[in-house]
């Protein structure tokens, strides 16, 4: 029996806590709240005691727990490296390379990918350029949609060569979604007849602009509602707590976005250079 464990890359302590009261049951939860975002998935892939790592974004909200944990097991059974949806189509509020899995929420098979892993710099120096046009077609035998995005990107984000690794490397199996009815949010299914989760986008807003946190708020009562459980309420000592948190996560994050200026001028110098 597979190990699996909960993870997500938080910011925002009053979203997490919204997010987790949505999580399957029984599941152990492991909040980061300090990882860059390629780092993240190099701290799971050190957890040796999980084998099969459902990640969830603090701002995606599990509608049918029960689902999300047949689909676990099922990527364990088949073999599948990834679970996730397309960084692009019609569920999603982008158009980047298809490839790529966003990373809102994905099931990731660490036992299997562990048995090529060697280290962050091998995921850091994996050339996409030549195997790209192999990748493209094997991803077009997978998908009966047409999708409008780009091939070529492949740096777009820190963890684009993460999933591009994972994809040459080993079997990524593309989940379906669709848009929300209010026009932004993602709503992703495990290609059964099951909806998984809804996916916000723009958590960064929360609180911060008031049509986003509305929106925001809408599709929470909605994944509550959905479930039959009550949204928790904060008391003012919850919201003060969460708010001294997220100052200082502001400060880690400006020291974290620092530290990858080095990364982000070499991949800029290197577009140029392509050009």
């Amino acid at each position: 029996m597979p190990k699996f464990k909960i993870y997500t890359r938080s910011f925002s302590p009053e979203l997490y806590k919204l997010s987790k009261g949505l999580y399957p049951e029984g599941v152990e939860a492991v909040r980061l709240t300090d990882r860059t975002a390629d780092g993240y998935f190099y701290a799971m892939l050190r957890d040796t005691d999980c084998d099969i790592a459902i990640n969830i974004d603090e701002d995606a909200y599990v509608t049918e727990p029960e689902a999300v944990m047949a689909l676990a097991q099922r990527v364990y059974e088949e073999g599948w490296a990834n679970a996730g949806a397309c960084d692009c189509g019609p569920g999603c509020p982008r158009s980047h390379n298809p490839i790529v899995t966003n990373p809102f929420f994905n099931i990731l098979n660490l036992k299997l990918i562990r048995e090529k892993y060697t280290g962050p710099a091998q995921i850091r120096s994996f050339d996409y350029h030549p195997v790209k046009e192999q990748m493209k077609e094997a991803f077009l035998q997978q998908v009966t949609e047409p999708l409008q995005c780009d091939f070529d990107i492949y740096d777009f984000e820190p963890y684009y060569s993460f999933y591009l690794w994972l994809a040459y490397n080993f079997k990524t199996l593309y989940l379906p979604a669709r848009r929300h009815k209010d026009g932004m949010s993602t709503i992703l299914s495990d290609g059964a007849g099951h909806d998984l989760c809804v996916h916000s986008w723009m958590a960064r807003k929360y609180k911060v602009q008031m049509d986003q946190t509305y929106r925001i708020d809408s599709l929470i009562n909605e994944a509550y509602a959905l479930r039959g459980i009550p949204r928790p309420v904060f008391s003012r000592w919850n919201h003060l707590s969460f708010a001294l948190e997220l100052g200082l996560s502001y400060i880690k994050k400006a020291f974290i976005r620092i530290s990858r200026w080095p990364g982000k001028i070499r991949r800029k110098i290197r577009h140029l250079r392509e050009k």
